[in-house]
């Protein structure tokens, strides 16, 4: 059973000792579920952000986290250009643990939302730049995955291998994947410092007087040493800003990307319906092994329609198919929420509370439910506003609750 915001300020209560919250409200990053959190509002108008994970996976998710978060020093946290959470206290409730982070401004747009252009394109390329900057050796250190160019590229094999298993890869598919595997050329890459579970989600954008720019980013769980492009399999579902936020993350890096960035990030996202059949496979869920051969369906006839670029060493332009942009999209979101933070090689990494609601908007589109679309989890909702006890009922606490809904 969920936990209320009221549950939760009073779990806080025990991670922060005397610290007084006085109002709670729901968190408006979108978190899919896998949490149960909370935006709580303290007696001199701090904000902080409390979160107890709802499974064993979320558990073993905010474990992994936690390391990354403790391992990025003062000075890992400058060179980047927006804000990262801070832990600031953990309490023991039930069988499992509360974490209280400090609270990130910012709201979220969905990939296929995003503008071309300069604005929140530019600073999420931007934003992945400075990431993939950080010197690799404080991964290293914290005793976090540390992956070669081989090592993903068997890890990619891994996948294709484990989908063809099932018999439900169709050949087209299989072939595409399998060339692109054995291409050498495609897998040249020198690793780099990744979130490696980044959606467009991942991002929080706050508004300035010169436009929208990243002020923070969440979502760290699985954050490694490895292949750039899996940081960016996510323009897939970008439309024409994909291009926009490619092109600020190439002038904004350190080094020239390879030239075979985004034939493997295509890859990635490709894959992401390879993961997404594995994982039915791993629950016995026919439903999720059905929509999973679907969509792969879908991938062949783009395939075999030449809609899309090759997967191979042959350069061009990729990720610009509109067709493959709107089937992609749908697909399991690697987690980059603050509660999204499974490794995103696993197959478990993903959400599938996530995924049925995208499902059940697809099929209120088709006419099959037409309200299933306009249902929302609490976890979708605007953040706030906060609730403060009726025992702070004078003007003062009007205007606390009024600045905490306009400001969230």
């Amino acid at each position: 059973m969920a936990r209320s915001p009221l549950t939760l300020a009073a779990v806080a209560t025990s991670a922060l000792p005397g610290t007084a919250f006085i109002g709670s409200g729901e968190l408006g990053h979108r978190e899919s579920g896998a949490f149960d959190s909370a935006l709580l509002l303290a007696d001199d108008d701090t904000r902080y952000v409390v979160r107890v994970p709802a499974n064993q996976q979320s558990e073993t998710d905010q474990a992994r986290e936690l390391l990354v978060l403790q391992a990025m020093s003062d000075g890992i946290r400058s060179r980047l250009p927006f804000d990262v959470h801070r832990v600031l206290g953990q309490a023991p409730t039930g069988e499992t643990r509360a974490v209280v982070y400090d609270f990130l401004p910012g709201y979220q747009v969905e990939a296929e939302e995003i503008p071309p252009g300069d604005g929140v394109a530019s600073s999420m390329g931007g934003a992945l730049a400075a990431l993939h900057a950080l010197p690799g050796s404080f991964v290293s250190e914290a005793g976090l995955p540390v992956q070669s160019s081989t090592d993903s590229r068997d890890e990619a094999r891994n996948v294709i291998e484990r989908a063809a298993a099932t018999k439900l890869l169709p050949a087209a598919v299989r072939k595409r994947w399998a060339d692109a595997a054995a291409d050498d050329a495609l897998w040249r890459f020198q690793p780099t410092v990744i979130g490696g579970s980044v959606a467009a989600d991942s991002f929080l954008i706050t508004d300035h007087d010169a436009g929208p720019i990243v002020t923070g980013m969440i979502g760290w769980g699985s954050l490694r040493v490895a292949d750039p492009a899996r940081d960016l399999h996510w323009l897939s579902a970008a439309g024409e800003a994909a291009e926009s936020v490619f092109a600020a993350y190439v002038a904004a890096s350190v080094r020239t990307p390879d030239a075979m960035i985004r034939q493997r990030s295509m890859l990635y996202a490709e894959l992401e319906l390879a993961r997404w059949l594995l994982h039915g496979k791993d629950l016995h869920d026919q439903t999720v092994i059905d929509d999973a051969v679907a969509m792969l369906d879908g991938l062949v006839d783009s395939v075999l329609g030449n809609l899309m670029s090759p997967l191979s060493s042959s350069p061009g332009p990729v990720m610009t198919v509109a067709d493959v942009q709107e089937m992609l999209k749908n697909t399991p979101a690697t987690p980059a929420a603050a509660g999204s933070s499974a490794i995103s090689m696993d197959t478990d990494s993903f959400d599938p509370d996530e995924f049925e609601r995208e499902l059940a908007k697809e099929t209120a589109a088709r006419g099959g439910h037409e309200d299933a679309a306009e249902q929302q989890s609490p976890d979708e909702q605007p953040t706030g506003p906060i609730n403060l006890p009726q025992s702070r009922e004078s003007d003062d606490s009007q205007r606390d609750r009024s600045s905490s809904s306009d400001e969230t």
